[in-house]
């Protein structure tokens, strides 16, 4: 996906750090768990929520781990 791509979608889109917010608490979710098993670190919503910015690819990224995460629990 090109990085230009990745831009338009990040303005259609909600900011980050609020979609993230509501996933975690629709799914009971803990920051630092969501960050491990999103992107590996731990760290990434606390840093998040202090004004950490982050790439278009990674939000694509975490994006995609919200819909597959949202779509496997509905079909348990």
């Amino acid at each position: 996906m090109s990085y230009f791509r990745l831009r338009r979608m990040a303005h259609a889109q909600p900011p980050l750090i609020d979609t993230i917010e509501a996933f975690l608490a629709a799914h009971s979710m803990s920051a630092i768990t969501f960050g491990r098993k999103a992107l590996r670190d731990p760290h990434f919503v606390s840093q998040l929520r202090a004004g950490r910015r982050c790439w278009p690819e990674t939000e694509a990224k975490v994006r995609q781990f919200m819909e597959q995460h949202s779509a496997r629990r509905e079909a348990a």
